[in-house]
């Protein structure tokens, strides 16, 4: 019997919720077992994901790739449920793999003992990210979403504590308020169209009358309200940085492709669903993505210069990060979108690894060492304290490993997030850029759009920002420090997984052709979804005795 591609498809979803659902019959002190439970499933899941790019890559017309299609139930499009396989949904579900494997091994150093049922949560939330990029209709799309946010809640107050728990029950309370105008917008859409299968609806969308398409509308702008807060875009974005920053280390590592769920569903429904009109130039939505960006990106970029913890940095960053990939969406160009998604896979392996530093360097750290550094930055030495310092002659300071090793990843991580040369955070504003300032319709010597003028100030804003407060925190953590500390206690397990990511960063740069080729045939089949229509549409079935 030979096993056909698209069985594959459905693997990334079934692997997580068997295992998770298996570890609730084993009591929460078998944490070995748990672990070893966890990590093969989580490996099983990377070795599926690549086999899953291959074959939608590879597979099909050069352009076009494969749409590999499973209709559970074997019932026939636009009837089935069905999971759907392209080049986008295969990559974030090979990121999503990668991000779970490091953040797993992170959290055996000593997050997985911190809580109950630690490993079934976290195999949860991958089934409802894996099951948010394969499902091909809206309703399996709002259970997936709620299976991922239904876990998220139990992470995000894993472990307890004051600040922890508040900061939790904001998260949960902006979710649910979500999830109710998630279901407004598919009851309207559906009420409009009779259908929710994503194919479908972009075959009928053009079709409604005008007197409907008020309602078709009014559900999409609800719908995309939904998304715009899962994504962070400012003024909804307001609960994020203070719940990733609250949140364990490993849990906000992994939410870090989390909010890019919200971005790859307005990226696939927006370009799937509306074309671009004479009354709109750039598809229903396109500025609010653009000009929502942008805020969001000048938002970010404020809260990470006023930012003095290192957790609350790194949330702002997850918020440029969305913003950056927002307003590249808005501009509704294909080599725009090519250069958003190199940025989008080198940003969230940035911000993970990051996530996850935040804690080792702190944990080195104390409350009072934080305040006395922000006071002398504020005030300033007094002149007697200065002319004892210069008394002392200081010949040399050894650095320990720990700290060595740390600081290392701390600069990688600078780079990366403000986007210097020459790892791939550089490559992916550079793209960005280059496809902005060099548009496709435009002829020489055309006059470039002043709105791109203004995200290209944003874009190199922002990494300035990112570099001044990465800088001044790396300073004081790890070149000045106001008082003696000691080194922090750090485990070969918990520096591995933060490597490994700062190593995938380097895979990009270094391939930075490949993989800039994979994303450009991504976007253009984006762009021109009439394979993914056709894909879904037109898959043989046999008909259910």
């Amino acid at each position: 019997m030979r096993l056909d591609p698209e069985h594959l498809v459905i693997a990334p979803i079934l692997i997580p919720f068997v295992a998770g659902a298996l570890l609730l019959f084993f009591d929460d002190r078998e944490r070995r077992l748990k672990a070893i439970v966890s990590i093969l499933s989580v490996i099983a899941l990377f070795v599926i994901s690549v086999a899953l790019l291959r074959i939608s890559h590879t597979d099909g017309t050069a352009n076009e790739g494969r749409v590999a299609v499973y209709l559970l139930g074997n019932w026939p499009s636009p009837f089935a449920i069905n999971l759907v396989l392209d080049r986008l949904s295969a990559m974030m579900l090979m990121l999503t793999s990668v991000l779970a494997i490091s953040t797993l091994i992170f959290s055996f150093g000593r997050w997985h003992r911190a809580g109950p049922h630690f490993h079934t949560l976290f195999l949860l939330l991958l089934m409802g990210l894996n099951g948010a990029f394969l499902t091909g209709d809206l309703f399996n799309l709002f259970v997936f979403f709620e299976v991922m946010l239904a876990a998220s809640y139990g992470l995000v107050l894993h472990g307890s504590g004051l600040l922890r728990v508040r900061a939790g029950l904001h998260y949960i309370a902006i979710n649910l308020a979500a999830s109710l105008l998630f279901l407004i917008g598919v009851a309207l859409i559906y009420g409009v169209t009779g259908t929710l299968n994503m194919a479908d609806l972009a075959m009928r969308i053009p079709k409604i009358d005008e007197e409907n398409r008020m309602m078709l509308e009014s559900g999409a702008a609800i719908l995309g309200v939904a998304f715009f807060i899962k994504a962070g875009m400012w003024p909804l974005s307001f609960w994020l940085p203070t719940t990733y920053a609250a949140a364990p280390a490993p849990v906000a590592a992994i939410f870090a492709i989390m909010s890019k769920v919200g971005i790859y569903v307005l990226l696939r429904l927006s370009l799937l669903f509306f074309e671009e009109t004479p009354d709109m130039p750039g598809g229903f939505g396109s500025q609010v993505f653009f000009f929502g960006g942008m805020a969001t990106i000048a938002f970010g970029a404020i809260g990470i210069l006023a930012s003095q913890g290192l957790g609350r940095l790194a949330g702002f960053s997850v918020l440029v990060s969305s913003g950056t990939l927002l307003a590249s969406i808005g501009l509704v160009q294909v080599d725009v979108t090519a250069g958003a998604l190199f940025y989008l896979v080198s940003s969230t392996l940035a911000i993970s690894a990051f996530f996850m530093l935040v804690e080792l360097v702190e944990r080195g750290q104390n409350a009072v060492a934080n305040v006395l550094a922000i006071t002398m930055e504020a005030f300033g030495k007094s002149d007697e304290e200065e002319e004892e310092e210069e008394e002392e002659e200081i010949v040399g300071v050894a650095i320990p490993r720990t700290i060595a090793v740390l600081g290392i990843s701390f600069v990688a991580c600078s780079i990366l997030l403000a986007g210097l040369p020459p790892l791939s955070g550089f490559i992916a504003k550079f793209v960005i850029l280059t496809a902005m300032l060099n548009p496709e319709g435009l002829g020489q010597g055309s006059a470039i759009p002043a709105a791109s003028w203004w995200l290209v100030a944003l874009l190199i804003l922002s990494g300035l920002s990112a570099l001044i407060a990465m800088g001044r925190a790396g300073i004081r953590a790890f070149w000045a420090p106001p008082v003696e500390t000691s080194a922090p206690r750090v485990l070969l397990i918990e520096i591995v997984p933060v490597a490994m990511l700062l190593f995938m960063t380097l895979i990009l740069t270094v391939q930075a052709g490949p993989v800039m080729r994979f994303m450009e045939a991504t976007a253009i089949s984006l762009h021109a979804p009439l394979s993914y229509i056709e894909g879904v549409m037109e898959i043989p079935h046999t008909v259910p005795q």
